[in-house]
């Protein structure tokens, strides 16, 4: 792969329906997260998703900070829907190419901030390729962004096995949606630890076609 070859990431979101994403946005939740998600500038999405997650999307996020390449592109003016950093909205709406899919408010580089009452909507919206409140916001930026990224790659971070990500996703980008080919037979889990260990060694995987592709296989060795 050339090293001068844009290249950004598409990262599935964390679900709100576990018992950590419950128990921070209960009204008597404490600590430094809930106490951030109910300031008015919230706190980056990425951040948020990372705590929610754990290790799949802590590895995700990791992996697509270091090895994406973003465009330079001129500065969208700045989204009504979310607060963004003004050094984010001076560079690019793309911002790092870490893009983190939203149930309901398309694509967010990591860096954007997000509010509690963004996570209440988010855990309203049902993520699902017939979902027009999800499908609508995501088929959007990804026209925006196939439009500035030219012959550039598009890497999704996230399950092919079930098409509320990928048939959105392959009817805008088609074949250039490429994923790690290492992902297929592997569970969360072993994916987040994949995609650290990608980080710690320098060394990016192998990408494949998400259209098209096997969506399971024979379970790899564990890491």
């Amino acid at each position: 792969m050339s090293a001068a070859r844009t290249r950004v990431f598409l990262l599935s979101p964390a679900r709100l329906d576990g018992k950590r994403a419950q128990a921070v946005r209960s009204p008597r939740a404490g600590g430094t997260i809930a106490a951030r998600l109910r300031s008015r500038e919230g706190m980056p999405i990425g951040d948020v998703f990372r705590y929610l997650s754990g290790l799949y999307f802590r590895g995700k996020l990791a992996y697509a900070q270091r090895f994406a390449a973003p465009p330079e592109v001129v500065a969208a003016p700045p989204r009504a829907d979310v607060w963004t950093p003004p050094d984010l909205a001076s560079r690019s709406w793309i911002g790092s190419g870490a893009l983190v899919m939203t149930a309901n408010r398309g694509l967010l580089p990591a860096e954007t901030h997000v509010c509690m009452e963004h996570l209440e909507a988010f855990a309203a919206t049902d993520i699902h390729e017939s979902t027009q409140d999800f499908v609508a916001p995501l088929r959007r930026d990804a026209l925006a962004l196939r439009e500035v990224l030219g012959d550039g790659e598009i890497v999704l971070l996230g399950s092919i096995a079930k098409g509320k990500y990928t048939a959105p996703l392959v009817e805008v980008f088609g074949d250039r949606l490429l994923f790690p080919a290492d992902f297929v037979g592997r569970g969360d889990m072993s994916r987040g630890g994949l995609l650290l260990r990608a980080v710690e060694a320098g060394t990016e995987l192998a990408y494949a076609k998400v259209r098209g592709a096997s969506v399971h296989g024979k379970r790899p060795p564990k890491l």
